[in-house]
């Protein structure tokens, strides 16, 4: 090999080199419509800089060779590559009230820093793989998180007094069903009230959901016929 690269000799470097500015712009196009802190420019730029490093250790000093005994070693630049990103991973983490930002994003910039520098080692199908793999984990794991958060919400205690023989509890159901919420278990009791000699009851409901119970309370608190509506913790067999 001569001791410069030139003409079509470097077209291969150039497709390796765009292979990491396309996959390093679609990892950073998915920060950006997200509002995060490094987006499409930053993820970009990573991902062109460490592949085209990896590119420079790979072909940059073959002349040295030709005349000198030196052995080189690529790697050593990758191995530097994986440290250094650090600082910049370092500056999207932030604490405010005790709450830690920017974890994600920070992550993401190195996963693009591996992405380039696979691209610049000519493993463009694993580069391609490993950004099909950061789309699942940050949206498709998203929505599987949200969906077991709600299939493992505890189920919510609800004690509802209300007047009787006005058809009430048939009410309340009918509005808690309609609201997505699953009725567990129900159990009434029965009292006489000495306001107008009018009998009144008290039904204990445990319901399992996807939303938060209050806006349940407010809805049930509104319905003619209810007392006093109150949440409580519903014990495993029951109230």
């Amino acid at each position: 090999m001569t001791s410069s690269i030139t003409g079509l000799g470097e077209l291969p470097m150039l497709v390796e080199l765009g292979a990491a500015l396309l996959l390093s712009s679609l990892i950073g196009l998915e920060r950006e419509v997200r509002a995060k802190s490094a987006g499409l420019r930053t993820h970009a730029l990573v991902g062109v800089g460490t592949a085209l490093l990896v590119l420079v250790s790979k072909y940059g000093f073959l002349d040295t060779l030709e005349w000198s005994n030196v052995q080189l070693g690529p790697s050593r630049v990758a191995a530097q590559i994986v440290s250094g990103i650090g600082f910049i991973g370092g500056g999207l983490i932030f604490v405010r009230r005790d709450a830690v930002r920017g974890l994600t994003t920070a992550a993401t910039v190195w996963v693009v820093a591996a992405v380039g520098m696979a691209c610049g080692s000519g493993l463009l199908v694993l580069a391609a793989a490993t950004t099909l793999a950061h789309f699942i984990v940050a949206v498709g794991y998203q929505y599987l998180v949200a969906l077991l958060r709600r299939m493992l919400r505890e189920p919510q205690g609800v004690r509802i007094g209300y007047l009787d023989g006005h058809g009430v509890l048939r009410n309340v159901l009918t509005l808690c069903t309609s609201r997505g919420w699953a009725v567990l278990d129900l159990q009434v009791e029965r009292e006489d009230s000495d306001d107008n000699n009018q009998r009144t009851a008290v039904v204990a409901l445990r319901l399992r959901g996807r939303r938060d119970v209050t806006a349940l309370l407010d809805e049930l608190s509104a319905l003619p016929g209810v007392l006093h509506v109150a949440s409580s913790e519903p014990v495993e067999n029951g109230f």
